[in-house]
């Protein structure tokens, strides 16, 4: 066994250096001195692109327990936003930062100089820069020189050093080597400010078809550029961060942080949740005789209240997602909230006939099958309604779209569900 030992280690790396997204899926699987011993096994390169695929703080939490001098030449070929995402969550970053060549340290630097989730500290630094006065040639040689293959545009900028615009790359290579720049089809585009945040960046992005987006200081000079590769992990980030606010949960709450943090973080929005239970729990009171007459409707209600909330998410959900994609805007409030009240109306129609089917078949009361079906109704229609004009209402008083708003949601849709199929059963209690 032990003479197998070796090889099943050289499998391992050669795993790692030919399939990192699963080898860093694997890792994410294994204990973490295990996975650490794997890594500075590794050669440099290999365990270099495993950083980018682990995440930060999975991949902090693997590198605190790698050698310096290891760790010292995984990041010098790691790539410098992943080197520098990791470096923010270890104790001495510095001390790191000194052992690695000249340049990549003054790249990692940049983007330490930007706070984490900002356009700065998401951009690629070394993106290349060229005034409008140089030659298509002399651009070609410089790139070549520079050994950068994942470029596919060129800022350019003018005498001041301030950007013009974007050039495609197969443009620069294709065009005669004499050319100027200048000559060649600069395209303006929507740039970001350095310290412009992730959510500016989305809105930046939403409806633009960008190879990349410069990133500019306070005086419009580049300072680097957003990959497409950077954009779509904007985009994603900011997509998961509005399926956690929708919850309560922060933006700014990993699967990793602490478990004080996320206390913090949650339990105000907890405490809110509660006292909308207590207004929800109110209206059930208010018909407590009802209820204690009638004991079937005890058991009926979480079927109204499921249904409402169901067509309240269906509602929320695509018009959180028109206002995310600026597909639709506050002035379009009334025909939205008018829509879902035809749908929530047709399709509560629809699941009140079912309802009613089976609530005979279970209760053999005419009366209890009306009320239950007309309550059906009722709650799915104001349901779609106040799915719709939530996220108008929070977009309207300048509050994220996102924020909580499945809280508020599921207590408009619970006090809807419970008070129309309560109040129907009071009024109509001698047919019950």
């Amino acid at each position: 066994m032990s003479a197998a030992a070796p090889l099943v280690e050289s499998l391992g790396l050669e795993y790692v250096a030919r399939h990192p997204e699963s080898a860093a899926q694997s890792l994410l699987d294994a204990d973490s001195d295990s996975a650490a011993a794997l890594l500075t096994a590794a050669r440099p390169g290999s365990s270099a692109r495993l950083l980018g695929q682990l995440g930060a703080d999975s991949a902090a939490r693997l590198v605190r327990r790698m050698p310096p001098a290891v760790l010292q030449r995984m990041l010098a070929e790691a790539d410098p936003g992943a080197a520098a995402a990791v470096l923010r969550r270890v104790d001495d970053p510095r001390a790191l930062l000194e052992g690695l060549p000249p340049a990549r340290r003054r790249e990692i630097e940049t983007y330490l100089s930007y706070p984490e989730n900002s356009a700065g500290g998401l951009m690629d630094p070394a993106a290349p820069v060229f005034r409008e006065d140089v030659r298509a040639g002399d651009v070609a040689a410089a790139l070549r020189e520079s050994r950068r293959v994942d470029d596919e545009v060129v800022m350019v900028v003018g005498p001041d050093g301030r950007l013009q615009g974007t050039i495609a790359m197969v443009e620069v290579l294709l065009a005669d080597a004499a050319a100027r720049l200048a000559s060649l089809r600069v395209r303006p585009v929507p740039v970001a400010d350095a310290f412009a945040t992730r959510d500016e960046v989305v809105e930046l992005v939403e409806g633009q078809r960008l190879r990349a987006m410069p990133v500019v200081d306070v005086a419009g000079r580049p300072v680097g550029a957003l990959t497409q590769r950077a954009l779509a992990r904007v985009a994603e980030q900011d997509v998961a961060a509005d399926i956690q606010t929708m919850v309560g949960a922060s933006r700014d709450e990993r699967a990793l942080s602490s478990p004080w943090f996320a206390v913090r973080k949650r339990l105000p929005w907890l405490e809110i949740n509660l006292v909308t239970a207590f207004l929800a729990a109110a209206v059930v009171g208010l018909f407590e005789d009802t209820i204690a007459q009638f004991t079937a409707l005890a058991v009926l209600l979480p079927v109204v209240a499921g249904q409402s909330g169901n067509t309240g998410a269906q509602a929320l959900a695509v018009t959180m997602r028109g206002l995310t994609l600026h597909e639709i805007g506050l002035r379009q409030w009334l025909s939205i909230a008018a829509k879902e009240a035809v749908v929530g109306f047709v399709n509560g129609l629809a699941v009140a006939a079912a309802t009613m089917l089976g609530v005979y078949v279970w209760s053999g009361s005419a009366g209890l099958t009306m009320v239950i079906g007309i309550a059906m109704v009722i709650s799915m229609t104001i349901a779609g309604v106040a799915g719709a004009c939530v996220p108008m209402a929070l977009r309207a008083t300048g509050q994220d779209p996102a924020q909580s708003s499945s809280i508020i949601l599921t207590t408009v849709t619970d006090v809807a569900g419970f008070f129309s199929f309560l109040a129907l059963a009071t009024m109509f209690a001698r047919a019950l």
